[in-house]
């Protein structure tokens, strides 16, 4: 027989358990889970799915807010695309442009999307990179970058005065004897560079093991974007660019391939915000730059940089979101839009706790609320990804996720976000593929291609 003070305490727990289910103050809670300390998993995808609730409450609706919003089928574009590349039709190459803040400078997300995108639908290429690097911790997957004797002015920080900043947000000046080198992990067709024409402009040569591949005049009456496409020798792995007279001002190159599928190109800016784009991109350049790409689809993916600014968010912050998107929808009408919500974002509160910094709620509701009023589909990364104090999640789970100021992803956790946004992209594409493939068969009355 148990001791009295003993049998006493635990009809008392028991006790206390059984009010708090009768009373519902809070959801039945197993013994053990009171005292199990273990860390909760780190995302959505590791736990297991909630159940759906059976009727709204105040604090939970019925049916979850999915996490790619298309309200509008404006994706549609992209899954046509898609749907092309996938069935190898000869030139049948999907193009994406994704624009980002810092960890897409380090090419953090994109890489990731970018490989099972391919992987999916095939590889059409690299695509776009910058000639050096502006940040040290710039760089893409799978093409080493070596600079050297360029002025370099990007438009979140020294941006260039005439707003002349090319696909990439970047202006490169060189004089005689400023170079890049590039090292490409796999082999490419060619090799597109996008320059300036300019009165007094110098000349520029392509070179690979010795062996000169373009020589570039830039010279001209007036000042134009330009772009040189390069056939590349197979097995071209090194490749060198040359200021041979100066001044020469270059914007990047992209990679290419012979075959259908994806290119998916990471247009990452340190300190990217959308005014930066509004304010310091010249609306006529990027107009041309946006064409000549040829995008299936246009990712918006800024916010972490704005987040701290509540005042900003209310005021200023819709009306440059606004106006980005009606550039882009200008210049390229028929491609797809998406914006992409910023990640979670944390901060030590008073007490130490790393919680989410209060305003970025509000600002991804700002960005779904206008992605839904100008037509463009909607991503919730801060959802997809747990939410509120995903963050503080990520920094306190092993391997850690985040790194120390709670916003720049490290590898795993931003693989975990290209993994989201693959998911998310590849269900919609399947809806897209199914629905129109009962439509169209419907009309036909035989199989359906893209």
């Amino acid at each position: 027989m148990l001791p009295k003070k003993t049998t006493l305490a635990i009809l008392t727990f028991a006790a206390l358990l059984l009010l708090l289910n009768f009373a519902k103050v809070a959801r039945p809670i197993a013994p053990g889970a009171m005292v199990d300390f273990r860390p909760r998993a780190n995302t959505m995808a590791e736990a297991p799915a909630p159940p759906v609730p059976t009727r709204a409450t105040p604090s939970r609706p019925a049916v979850a807010t999915p996490n790619l919003i298309d309200d509008h089928e404006n994706l549609k574009p992209f899954y046509q695309a898609l749907w092309r590349s996938e069935s190898k039709l000869p030139g049948a190459v999907t193009r994406v442009l994704h624009y980002g803040d810092s960890p897409v400078t380090a090419d953090s997300i994109t890489a990731d999307v970018r490989s099972l995108l391919q992987e999916h639908y095939g590889d059409a290429g690299h695509g776009f990179i910058l000639i050096a690097k502006p940040w040290a911790w710039y760089g893409h997957r799978g093409v080493d970058l070596l600079g050297k004797g360029w002025h370099i002015e990007a438009a979140t920080q020294s941006h260039a005065r005439d707003g002349l900043h090319g696909l990439g947000g970047v202006s490169f000046e060189g004089a005689t004897g400023a170079a890049s080198q590039m090292v490409l992990a796999e082999d490419h067709a060619r090799m597109e560079v996008q320059y300036l024409r300019q009165p007094g402009g110098g000349q520029f040569a392509i070179r690979t093991e010795g062996r000169e591949l373009a020589d570039i005049e830039t010279d001209d009456t007036t000042k134009q974007p330009s772009f040189e496409t390069v056939e590349l020798p197979p097995g071209t792995r090194n490749i060198d660019l040359v200021v041979e007279r100066g001044p020469v001002r270059l914007f990047g190159v992209s990679f290419e391939r012979d075959s259908p599928g994806v290119i998916y190109n990471s247009l990452g800016l340190n300190g990217g915000q959308v005014q930066a784009v509004v304010r310091y991109f010249d609306p006529a350049q990027w107009r041309v730059e946006l064409q000549h790409a040829r995008p299936d689809l246009v990712v918006l993916n800024y916010g972490t940089n704005e987040s701290i600014y509540a005042e900003y968010i209310e005021k200023s912050y819709p009306g440059e979101l606004r106006e980005m998107i009606r550039r882009v929808k200008t210049a390229v009408p028929n491609a797809s839009v998406l914006v992409m919500s910023p990640m979670d974002r944390g901060q030590r509160d008073a007490t130490g706790q790393i919680t989410t910094v209060p305003a970025l709620p509000r600002l991804i509701e700002i960005q779904r609320q206008t992605a839904a009023e100008m037509g463009c589909a909607f991503f919730n990364t801060f959802q997809a990804m747990g939410g509120e104090g995903t963050m503080a999640r990520w920094y306190e789970s092993q391997p850690r996720l985040v790194s120390a100021d709670f916003t720049h992803p490290l590898p795993g956790g931003a693989r975990k976000v290209g993994v989201l946004l693959d998911q998310a992209l590849e269900a919609g594409y399947r809806r897209y593929q199914a629905k129109y493939q009962r439509q169209l068969a419907q009309q036909s009355g035989g199989e359906v291609k893209p």
